[in-house]
Formats: structure tokens, sequence, C-alpha cells
């Protein structure tokens, strides 16, 4: 949901909208004569974490099995 405000409300409300996006997460834009023309979001990293993609990665591991990893085959060269 997004909450809608003219310049004049921001500039005077600014501290208490930038809290409102912060803490309910929600969009605020800001209109210039009834036209959007900002829009203050929280912020969200484009990067995502390395250790998430390896965590669903193993999905089960037992080492009391006493099977060992066996060694893949080497390819030949053909150059």
């Amino acid at each position: 949901m997004e909450k809608r405000v003219s310049k004049a409300v921001f500039k005077a409300k600014a501290c208490e909208l930038f809290r409102h996006v912060e803490m309910l997460g929600e969009t605020v834009v800001v209109t210039d004569r009834g036209e959007p023309t900002v829009e203050i979001r929280p912020y969200r990293s484009r990067r995502k974490n390395p250790l998430d993609l390896l965590r669903s990665s193993i999905v089960h591991l037992n080492l009391k099995s006493g099977v060992e990893p066996q060694p893949q085959a080497q390819q030949a060269d053909n150059g």
C-alpha cells in the first residue's frame, strides 16, 4: 500500500514520513500539483547472500554411514 502526500506536506513532515517508511515498509509518493514526482520506499539490496544459496544445496548428509566419496573420472585431453 502506498501513501500519497503533496510536496508541502512532505516538507513539513519529512522525518515522520521517513519513520513511517522504515517501520511499516510502505511506500510514500510525493506529488507536485497532483502528479507523482518522487517515490520513497524501503531500501532492498540487489545482492543476495551467497550463504542462502548454499543452505539449500545440501539436502541430507549422513556421516555415520561410512561411505567414502568416489573419485571423479579423469577426462582424456583430446588436443
